[in-house]
């Protein structure tokens, strides 16, 4: 880990966007690939739970960006998101993610989209005192608590985790 700016442009957006928003977490790039949680968390050096994955999803009656951040331990139970939501979600293609968001699947941050997401983040990642999430390609993450999380995203905490 290395205390370098980031090389790649995604991941100095994101840096500057933490910057923008009065943070001072510092955008990490590896060698080893950081697009799944599990390559996160062995990259890193953490527990599975502690990767806060974003993943978009598609609202199907609004075609609105849905955020979910969830515990790289879980997967998301969308019917429970569509209770919340109010109506059914979908999992985004690829176009849709870049055109949301501004970044590719694999390293979606929790911020910088390109527009505004309803944002749902997941109880459990309340467990831990710190978390990485993805800054802006697959092998770059940042390391934040769960509060910082929530004050960045504007995110409600909610139960998503499928049981």
């Amino acid at each position: 880990m290395s205390a370098e700016a980031p090389k790649k442009d995604s991941a100095r957006q994101v840096q500057e966007a933490l910057a923008a928003r009065g943070f001072d977490f510092e955008v990490r790039e590896f060698p080893a690939g950081t697009r799944t949680a599990a390559e996160a968390a062995t990259a890193i050096g953490c527990t599975l739970g502690q990767i806060a994955k974003s993943l978009i999803f598609r609202a199907e009656k609004t075609d609105r960006s849905v955020l979910i951040i969830a515990s790289g331990a879980n997967r998301v139970d969308e019917k429970a998101v569509a209770g919340i939501l109010g109506e059914k979600i979908g999992r985004a293609d690829a176009d849709f993610v870049r055109r949301m968001t501004g970044f590719a699947i694999g390293g979606v941050p929790p911020l910088g989209h390109a527009t505004a997401s309803v944002a749902l983040i997941d109880r459990d990642l309340l467990a831990f005192d710190e978390i990485w999430a993805a800054a802006g390609t697959p092998n770059a993450v940042f390391r934040l608590s769960p509060k910082d999380l929530l004050i960045l995203t504007g995110g409600e905490v909610a139960d998503i985790k499928q049981v």
